[in-house]
């Protein structure tokens, strides 16, 4: 194991217990590795969004292919700089209006497809009773009915409909626990890369001394 190795992994690993470190209480060595982190992921992104959307969708058109129509939208982004300033910063909001119309018109059409026609085909499932599978899309079925139930306020929840929302809300809690154990196991994954980084960590050090 080569000296510049184990020298930026033994700065990982002060890194990993400067944050660990935050477990105990506020301190400067957490302060010191969040602004760190901070600092290089705007840095790291400055220069991806530099190199990936500047140079292909502005400099080579311009520059090679002569297609300077590629200023306008760059003319555009250099007005949102302008909110930087009290005295120009109302010229920022013609780029902003101009973004936030696309993008809207963008995700519309994309949320519609992802979050409701998806979810639509999702319960369009074949119900029958002749293999288990049947028997599981009857329940989905049913699941999200039950569940759209709960939310439908213009009928007083008793009866029928009190029962059928009482399901609902179990079914809710029940996509929402498993949601929340989703996001908390792969947090954990995450603490046991890095207790199995330290470990790897020891390891390489004790090696390379007792090498040496």
């Amino acid at each position: 194991m080569d000296l510049g190795t184990i020298i930026w992994n033994t700065i990982a690993l002060f890194l990993t217990v400067c944050i660990f470190s935050f477990l105990y209480k506020d301190n400067p060595f957490y302060k010191f590795a969040e602004h760190l982190v901070v600092g290089v992921s705007a840095g790291y992104f400055a220069i991806i969004l530099f190199y990936n959307g500047f140079v292909p969708k502005v400099w080579i058109p311009v520059t090679t292919r002569g297609e300077w129509w590629y200023l306008l939208p760059a003319i555009l982004g250099v007005m949102t700089w302008t909110r930087f300033s009290k005295k120009w910063a109302w010229i920022s909001r013609f780029s902003i209006a101009f973004y936030m119309g696309i993008a809207v018109g963008v995700a519309l059409p994309l949320e519609m497809q992802q979050r409701v026609v998806k979810q639509l085909h999702a319960t369009m499932l074949p119900v029958h009773f002749m293999d288990i599978q049947g028997f599981w899309n009857l329940l989905i079925i049913l699941g999200v009915l039950c569940g759209l139930v709960y939310f439908f306020f213009s009928v007083e929840h008793k009866g029928a409909v009190g029962g059928a929302a009482r399901l609902g809300i179990w079914i809710l809690m029940i996509g929402f626990g498993a949601g929340f154990g989703l996001t908390v196991m792969g947090r954990i994954s995450l603490l046991a890369d890095r207790i199995q980084f330290m470990r790897e960590w020891y390891l390489m050090v004790t090696q390379a001394l007792w090498g040496a």
